[in-house]
């Protein structure tokens, strides 16, 4: 099973009597009293179903056309490999922030114990292409400044 507690997430790798050992995706193993897996909250992400949803975040200028842009974004996203098809990605606006329109994608994958960081960076190379392609900027801090003499 893939767990996390008291902050350590992995794949449960050897239970004894006393402890239990969780191998995280980095390699490392973490040895867990079995009294914190009684005592404490244990997230299971592969219990009774082994989808797991990650987002990612995006801000685009605004002016940009949102209604053509977000399709292309959860086209994109659905290309990258390893996400699934049921449910589908999703691209929703969040927010009006200070330098741009605020954009959260949300995507499915069905095998968390290869890891989220590298099919989240896929899906973020897949948005970025994308953004690219499609002429829409990203925009940077705009600040004002005024000089008082």
């Amino acid at each position: 099973d893939m767990v996390k507690v008291d902050g350590i997430e992995g794949r449960i790798t050897d239970i004894s009597t006393r402890y239990t050992v969780i191998r995280s995706l980095n390699g490392r193993e973490s040895i867990v009293p079995n009294e914190m897996l009684i005592t404490q909250r244990v997230e299971n992400s592969s219990l009774a179903d082994r989808k797991v949803m990650i987002s990612s975040a995006v801000q685009v200028a605004y002016g940009t056309d949102l209604g053509k842009l977000m399709p292309l974004m959860a086209s994109a996203v659905a290309a990258v490999p390893r996400v699934i098809d049921d449910p589908a990605p999703a691209v929703q606006l969040t927010g009006f922030g200070a330098d741009g329109l605020e954009l959260a994608v949300y995507f499915w994958i069905d095998d968390p114990e290869n890891g989220q960081g590298n099919v989240k960076s896929d899906v973020n190379l897949a948005l970025l292409r994308t953004l690219n392609e499609a002429g829409v900027e990203i925009p940077y801090p705009q600040r004002v400044m005024r000089n008082v003499s």
